[in-house]
């Protein structure tokens, strides 16, 4: 194994974050991020995607040819996003609905078929597993904090409609941020998602900038 699991589940999370690093998938960001709720819905929903497909990729790596590796990736991918599909339409109706497209689109988002090409396919299954839920989560988190903000400053709440879409057991996530409030109509919109992500973007990279710095004083102190 060339990296640790903790550098691997970091590199995921955190440094090649696969919205506020690499600006990937920005579609269904833009999307489906109205709401917190919708944001972590699709977040879960791709983690596993990233999950199955890097494990099963990596299972099969040694007898995958290389002359036809991309279109065997996409295949598996899809067969997941398939099932998927099936699973929130049986269990998750209304979260199905709101998503709707966008599920299916899982399929083309570049961040799994990025991870299956540069990772899961040079790696063993556990490695792989954990890029894949590392990768997933740091998705996960990058569209609940801009669903977060959106939602708070366009109606006030934050992940309203979470019982209803996620389930019953989901309702204690339900908040009311600012009472009587008439809300942002334009944080709801597209326009919002990008004006937010471009904020979170630049606090962001502003954090990591500040890390790295704390990190080289550390070391230098220690030489």
């Amino acid at each position: 194994m060339s990296q640790s699991l903790r550098t691997i589940f970091a590199n995921g999370l955190r440094d090649n974050n696969v919205i506020f690093v690499q600006s990937l998938a920005l579609c269904p960001t833009m999307a489906v991020t109205g709401s917190a709720t919708n944001g972590l819905g699709m977040g879960l929903a791709t983690t596993a995607v990233l999950m199955l497909s890097n494990a099963a990729i990596s299972a099969l790596r040694n007898v995958i040819s290389e002359a036809v590796r991309i279109p065997v990736f996409i295949v598996i991918i899809a067969s997941l996003v398939t099932v998927l599909d099936m699973a929130l339409n049986a269990w998750l109706h209304e979260l199905y609905k709101v998503l709707g497209l966008f599920i299916a689109l899982i399929v083309v988002n570049c961040a799994i078929l990025g991870r299956a090409e540069s990772f899961a396919s040079r790696e063993s299954p556990l490695p792989s597993l954990v890029d894949g839920l590392a990768t997933g989560l740091g998705f996960t988190l990058a569209l609940t904090v801009i669903g977060g903000v959106r939602e708070i400053i366009g109606s006030g709440t934050l992940f309203s409609g979470a019982s209803l879409l996620l389930g019953p057991a989901f309702s204690f996530m339900e908040i009311t941020v600012i009472e009587h409030y008439r809300g942002v109509l334009l944080m709801i919109l597209p326009p919002g998602g990008f004006i937010v992500l471009g904020l979170l973007m630049g606090v962001w990279r502003r954090l990591e900038a500040r890390r790295t710095a704390v990190e080289t004083s550390a070391m230098s102190a220690t030489v």
